[in-house]
């Protein structure tokens, strides 16, 4: 009988508690869980994987992505030793720490220990919620009992390592290892590991910056708990919260702004080399006049991909230089950069050869009368030496024989979008009387690199390009850049003539300095300025950018990658051996125009108004072969001159024709009047 009312009885306590268990499975699968998608900055990682940038999320705090497989498993062994070392053994919540807790604060009178385990953790920091009231701890209880249904364990774990505190607006492992300790979490030591166990307990009462003591101590002891050795050695706690990464910050908004949904950029450029490039950009604009910005971009030319770019020396408007403008997109006036693609054009149009014969003499196209930067006409030189000594002359001359258009259709095959004042090109845009970036400069010299053809630049790795147009033939491309590496470099470039091919360029007023060149593998540019368009006075791209390219190349490499040879069907022949018509330069309406040594009043000039004097009216010519005869309104005044100077005896006032005739019969008029 007692055996059957034994039987009973534990068949209805079985009952109830199957009843009580599933009642409280009810329960909890009834919680109302908070999100557990947590919210993560916006990367941005160079080629090597490496953060260059990091966006704040909502109220201006930091949290990086973080997965378990980043994290070093000594430190997550080290966080359930100290913080919950039944972890892996509970279901949300254990019952030896609540009681260990419950009994600590009876017999002490208060709470010495909390019996909160990760999960539960976790639970209050989805909800925000406090921690010292009974029905706080409740719902934690509740919620993490939920989580442990629903999650796995490493899933709670990413999510405490997610959302931990610790000090400021950082939040989650991943951010404060950056933060801390400027590595990433699975390099950290064990001591580092330590603090950043302790700090998620009281992120601000512990923050090592301010309570370096109350730190240490924390740090202390959870190093004793978890029995590490040696803890009596250590290194100081941090003293400082370091800044995270910002480098490449123009680029990086303009991802942002073109796709605002990503969340992680991976780009082409790589970290390192961006911070070198930088810190030359900052010492580019030291010293110089306020207001002066400076832009630098590194690309492999071979594919394209940009390397390093930074659009001014500091992300600010210090000292008045506007840097939150990106100097690498304005569109500026580049000077004498764009001489070699008039040359280059030119030795595919069979115009000239490098070694080509070329008048650098006074010239006028209508109203518009070049002249070279010094004011000096050099006379008969090679195009070599033309190209070289970067006059003005012979690009013009090239330029009216190859039509402005042609050279703006090379521009755009090399992915340029040249801006022309007033729409249409003229013969100056061979000098800079055109608007482009320094990004499409560099494009357009990598294309010069890379055999005539321009490799479209990417800054995200993946991005596909389309197959580049050519802008000339690989032959005048190589004659080009092998005249380029002939240019002297700056004296302490350290870098030997030939190593590296180059032109610098002044805008008009000295608005722009620029310097461009490219090896057997990197092309780079250089600008510096004022991002207003204001004149910097005395500023020359031979004095201020180049050095600061062959700087940027030293970045690069040890040495140089060398430059390719030429291709096969390259004409390499001195001026002497070339086919006639490539000896010396001659326009194609030459036979209509004068022989170069036919006579030239110099003085007085065509429709010159004269004081009459006593010593008559002084003549000069210029040219012409001797002896020369003199007429004055057709009649000879002088005949069997032998020198290019004479004093014409005219006192009579009004009109005078004054015709000079040379040995070859050939003439040169001039009307003036004398008051």
């Amino acid at each position: 009988m007692i055996r059957r009312f034994g039987l009973i009885a534990l068949a209805v306590v079985l009952t109830l508690a199957g009843g009580l268990r599933d009642g409280v499975d009810q329960w909890i699968a009834a919680t109302d869980l908070p999100p557990v998608l947590a919210e993560t900055s916006v990367e941005m990682r160079d080629r090597n994987g490496a953060l260059m940038r990091v966006f704040p999320i909502e109220d201006g705090r930091m949290r990086l992505a973080l997965s378990l497989d980043q994290v070093d498993p000594d430190f997550v062994a080290m966080l359930v030793a100290y913080e919950d070392k039944r972890f892996y053994r509970h279901n949300g919540v254990d019952p030896v720490a609540l009681m260990r807790a419950a009994g600590q604060a009876l017999w002490h009178g208060k709470v010495i220990s909390g019996g909160s385990t990760l999960t539960m953790q976790v639970a209050r920091l989805l909800e925000n919620s406090g921690t010292g009231r009974w029905h706080g701890k409740w719902r934690q209880m509740r919620v993490a009992l939920a989580l442990e249904q629903r999650l796995t364990k490493q899933q709670i774990l990413e999510l405490y390592l997610a959302h931990a505190p610790y000090g400021g607006a950082v939040e989650g492992l991943r951010a404060a290892a950056l933060a801390w300790f400027g590595k990433e979490p699975a390099r950290l030591t064990p001591a580092e590991a330590a603090l950043l166990v302790a700090l998620p307990q009281a992120p601000e009462a512990r923050r090592p910056d301010r309570h370096p003591a109350r730190a240490t101590a924390a740090r202390q002891r959870v190093l004793a708990r978890v029995n590490a050795a040696d803890i009596g050695s250590l290194s100081p706690v941090p003293d400082r919260m370091s800044p995270f990464v910002r480098l490449a910050p123009h680029l990086a908004d303009r991802l942002r702004a073109n796709d605002p949904l990503s969340r992680r950029f991976d780009v082409t450029l790589d970290a390192t080399l961006q911070r070198q490039i930088n810190a030359l950009a900052q010492r580019a604009v030291r010293g110089q006049a306020r207001g002066v910005s400076a832009a630098i971009m590194v690309a492999d030319h071979r594919t394209g991909e940009v390397l390093a770019a930074t659009g001014s020396p500091l992300y600010s408007a210090q000292d008045g230089a506007l840097g939150f403008v990106d100097m690498t997109r304005a569109v500026r006036s580049p000077g004498s950069t764009l001489k070699p693609f008039v040359y280059g054009l030119a030795f595919d149009q069979g115009l000239v050869h490098p070694d080509t014969l070329i008048n650098d003499a006074p010239v006028a196209f209508g109203r518009y009368a070049p002249q070279n930067f010094d004011g000096i006409f050099r006379g008969e030189l090679t195009v070599r030496e033309a190209l070289q000594l970067s006059l003005n002359i012979p690009p013009i001359l090239l330029t009216h024989e190859l039509g402005p258009a042609r050279l703006m259709a090379a521009l755009r095959a090399g992915g340029a979008s040249p801006q022309v004042p007033g729409g249409k090109p003229g013969l100056a845009v061979a000098l800079g009387g055109v608007g482009l970036t320094l990004t499409e400069l560099v494009q357009l010299y990598g294309g010069l690199a890379r055999e005539g053809a321009a490799r479209p630049l990417v800054w995200e790795a993946g991005q596909a390009t389309p197959a580049p147009p050519r802008m000339m033939s690989p032959a005048a491309a190589w004659q080009v850049g092998h005249i380029l590496a002939s240019i002297l470099p700056p004296q302490g470039a350290g870098v030997l003539t030939g190593d590296i091919a180059y032109k610098t360029g002044t805008s008009y007023g000295h608005r722009d300095a620029w310097a461009i060149g490219f090896d057997g593998m990197h092309v780079v540019g250089v600008w510096l300025g004022r991002p207003d368009g204001t004149p910097i006075p005395g500023a020359f791209g031979g004095d201020m950018a180049a050095p600061v390219m062959f700087e940027a190349f030293g970045r690069l490499a040890p040495r140089p990658t060398p430059l390719g040879p030429p291709p096969p069907e390259t004409l390499i022949l001195s001026s002497a051996s070339l086919p006639v018509p490539l000896q010396r330069f001659r326009s194609r309406d030459a036979v209509f125009a004068k022989a170069q040594d036919a006579p030239v009043v110099h003085f007085p000039p065509n429709g010159a108004v004269l004081q009459r004097t006593s010593d008559g009216v002084p003549l000069k010519l210029r040219a012409g072969i001797l002896p020369l005869t003199v007429l004055v309104d057709g009649a000879p005044l002088m005949q069997g001159l032998r020198q290019r100077e004479a004093i014409l005896p005219l006192m009579e006032p009004g009109f005078t024709r004054i015709s000079v005739i040379d040995a070859k019969g050939r003439a040169s008029e001039v009307e003036i009047r004398l008051d």
